[in-house]
Formats: structure tokens, sequence, C-alpha cells
């Protein structure tokens, strides 16, 4: 990026934070697919709507111009992306919304980014957040559109590992406690290990099913819950990704900001008060 000439709005460590994953050669893939883009615009230098766009071509191919899609299943993958993104927006201990976006693309029809934290230390709450941002998509359609499409596959096998790996792996069950029910890296489904091996009874793989069953329609019941208590949050996101196909993250902000003034964000980090005197801990005898 260095030899590229970019705009001051062009930040690298939100690129950076969006391509998790990216090998070097992935990155120098998009610095130029990017250059590219620009070029065809006649732009002299380059700014951050030409790396994003770059992104989705490296990370999901091209775009499907040839594709046509149908008004409502259009409209359906606007109502499922916008419905991640605002659960995500919504619930505390989520990843920051990067972009939405409903341009077809290889297989995908649509697809929200997150700025993932570079930590791979999470909490039992984060991981439920995380279940039910999974579930908005699906959620989204039922609500609006009372049935659900096969383009919900795929979060359902993405709860359902995280889940399993909650109640297996991280002992994240109260009924089960601090145990691990996880055998390597065999495959398993809602807790009964395909290998031969179980050193646990029926009774308790039952118990770990029920478990992860709980944790995945309670994070689906979440997702629900705050969708239908901004209903008129989704349309607006809906209509705009509809009219213009692709809303960044401060924009999706400035959207439920336009319909909620003052609004505060779960997943935002609270700024102290610098005008204010800071408060010292008292020291107790031991």
């Amino acid at each position: 990026m260095r030899k590229t000439p970019n705009r001051k709005s062009v930040d690298p460590v939100m690129l950076a934070k969006g391509t998790p994953g990216f090998s070097g050669a992935d990155l120098e893939n998009l610095v130029n697919e990017a250059a590219l883009l620009a070029a065809k615009r006649n732009k002299e230098k380059l700014d951050m709507t030409d790396y994003e766009e770059a992104k989705d071509k490296v990370y999901m191919g091209l775009e499907r111009k040839s594709k046509v899609i149908k008004d409502e299943e259009k409209r359906v993958t606007a109502y499922h992306e916008a419905g991640h993104a605002l659960v995500s927006r919504l619930l505390p201990g989520t990843d920051p919304v990067n972009k939405i976006t409903i341009i077809p693309r290889g297989h995908a029809l649509g697809i929200t980014w997150y700025l993932p934290d570079e930590s791979e230390f999470r909490y039992k709450d984060q991981l439920e957040s995380r279940l039910s941002v999974a579930l908005g998509g699906r959620a989204a359609e039922e609500l609006v559109f009372k049935r659900i499409s096969t383009g919900a596959s795929s979060d359902i096998k993405q709860v359902t590992e995280l889940a399993s790996s909650m109640v297996r792996s991280w002992g994240m069950s109260d009924k089960l406690g601090p145990l691990s029910y996880a055998k390597g890296e065999e495959q398993i489904f809602l807790g009964r290990e395909i290998a031969q091996h179980r050193d646990y009874s029926e009774e308790t793989a039952k118990l770990i099913d029920a478990e992860i069953n709980k944790l995945v329609m309670d994070g689906h019941t979440r997702a629900k819950k705050i969708l239908k208590e901004n209903m008129d949050v989704l349309d607006k996101v809906s209509e705009v990704l509809l009219d213009k196909e692709t809303v960044l993250g401060a924009e999706l902000d400035k959207i439920i900001l336009s319909i909620k003034p003052g609004f505060v964000f779960p997943s935002d980090p609270i700024e102290e008060d610098e005008s204010q005197p800071k408060k010292t801990k008292k020291k107790t005898a031991s």
C-alpha cells in the first residue's frame, strides 16, 4: 500500500481487521484489484470503496452480473443480511459490522462482514451473542416473510458447531459442569460421536444434545426478540440495501441513530469522561 496513491480516508488498520486469514499474496492481490478498480473509474487516488470492493472480489469471486435475481429473492437476501447486522449492533459482546452487501458473488447472494477482535479469548456471554448474530438472518426471514429460505443453511451449521464446542469442549453448560466430552478432532453430531469409543453414558449423551439445543434455541429467541422490537430499523436497513446494494458499518449506525436518536450501542466501549475526577479504590485490610 505504501507504493499506492491513497486518499487520507483509507484506513489500513480497518482493512487489516476486515481481512482475517488473508495471506500475503491475498493482500497483494487485494491492493492490485483496488488499483484496477480505481483506474477504471479514472481516480487519481484510491479510497476505501475501492478496497472494500476488491476485498469482496478476492474473498468471494467475481460479481455475478449475468445472474438474474428475482425481486423477491433479492428482498429476502436484504432482510437476511440486515438481520445479521442489526442483531450484531444491538447486542453486547459482538464484533463491529464492517459492511453489508447483497451483490451476488461466487455462491453467495450476500454477506455481512465484521471486524473481529484479534483476541481468541472469549467469554460465554460473548459466544451466546455470536449464536444470536448467526441466527439473525433466519429470524428476520421468519418475522417478515413467515418462511425460511435455504440461505440460512450455513448459519445453522455455524451455530451448531459453536454450541457443540461450548458444551462439549469448553464446559459452558450449567447442568454438565466444567467437564470435557470432546475427543480430539473426531466428527460429532449433537453430542454423539461417530467413532466407536465413548466414555460416557447414553443418558449423558442425551443431556449434551439437550444443552446444545437449548443454547441454539435461546440464541434464536434472543435474535427474534431484538428484531421484533426494532422492525422499523430492520425495514429501513433493508430498504437502503435494496437501493444501494451495499451499506458500510458507519452508514448502518447512522440509520439506527436516525430512527433511535441518542441510542447507545451496547457493543461499543464506554469512554471515560476526562472532565470528571477519577475515583480511587479504597484498600481494605485483610
